[in-house]
């Protein structure tokens, strides 16, 4: 099974039209849920989730009491999560559910999770609808932490992804980790692979994020995702008895 998750705060003009476009996408493909986690939300975000869940079965609806933000969303609906493998999407309807099918394909195509070895498929917006400021603190931001953190990925804030549950759950937990998943990915001897994908305008809604409430917050998280970096040793682990087939690379814990 597949399940999308789909992190939203106030978000009520966009998660019917985004729940539509799910179904539409995935239904004949796989075996999917979607989980959408409603991060405290002010406007009838919420109560229109219950109502769509009725239309839509595979839906399933979270809600934080405390608004605590994209990464901890993120995580509570993949913790949540029933699908061995988990894609992600932005709740303002920039990232195309269309596009997930092409994922999965490349998933199959790329042998998926190996031995100790996870693997991330990391949306890459290549033409971007946004504006040129948005575009340009992107680009710098990304070749910034591109540079410091080796994770060779072009687009690390793309809300697509693809990922096997478990892999995320050996991840390291902090307030916006979702930025810098290829890091933590490769951190923990895995592969990122960039897929292209589509983008598109936001419609409705306001953004929840600026270009100067996420520099400043960004430039803290890169100095604690580079002391990861540095604290972490990739250990073999042979099986000297019991199961001999799932013998792993595992990661040191930092210390």
């Amino acid at each position: 099974m597949l399940s999308v998750v789909v992190p939203v705060h106030n978000e009520v003009d966009n998660v019917t039209t985004l729940i539509e476009e799910i179904h539409a996408a995935l239904d004949g493909v796989v075996d999917f849920e979607a989980v959408f986690v409603d991060d405290a939300s002010e406007d009838g975000t919420p109560r229109l989730l219950v109502e769509l869940s009725r239309r839509f079965p595979r839906l399933r609806v979270l809600r934080h009491r405390q608004n605590s933000g994209q990464s901890t969303a993120i995580a509570t609906g993949v913790r949540a999560a029933r699908g061995r493998l988990v894609a992600t999407l932005d709740g303002d309807g920039q990232n195309d559910p269309a596009d997930i099918p092409a994922l999965l394909s490349r998933w199959s195509q790329d042998g998926g999770d190996r031995a100790g070895q996870p693997l991330l498929l990391a949306g890459w917006r290549s033409k971007r609808n946004d504006t040129w400021l948005r575009r340009l603190s992107s680009r710098i931001a990304n070749g910034v932490r591109g540079r410091l953190l080796g994770d060779g990925t072009p687009d690390t804030g793309c809300g697509l992804k693809l990922f096997a549950r478990t892999a995320f759950l050996d991840l390291p937990y902090f307030d916006h980790m979702h930025r810098f998943l290829p890091a933590l990915v490769v951190r923990h001897g895995g592969r990122v692979v960039s897929v292209p994908v589509g983008h598109r305008a936001r419609l409705r809604g306001q953004s929840h994020y600026g270009v100067w409430n996420r520099l400043w917050v960004g430039l803290v998280d890169l100095g604690g995702v580079m002391w990861l970096r540095r604290r972490t040793r990739l250990t073999d682990v042979e099986t000297l008895a019991g199961d001999r087939d799932h013998d792993v690379r595992a990661p040191a814990q930092p210390g």
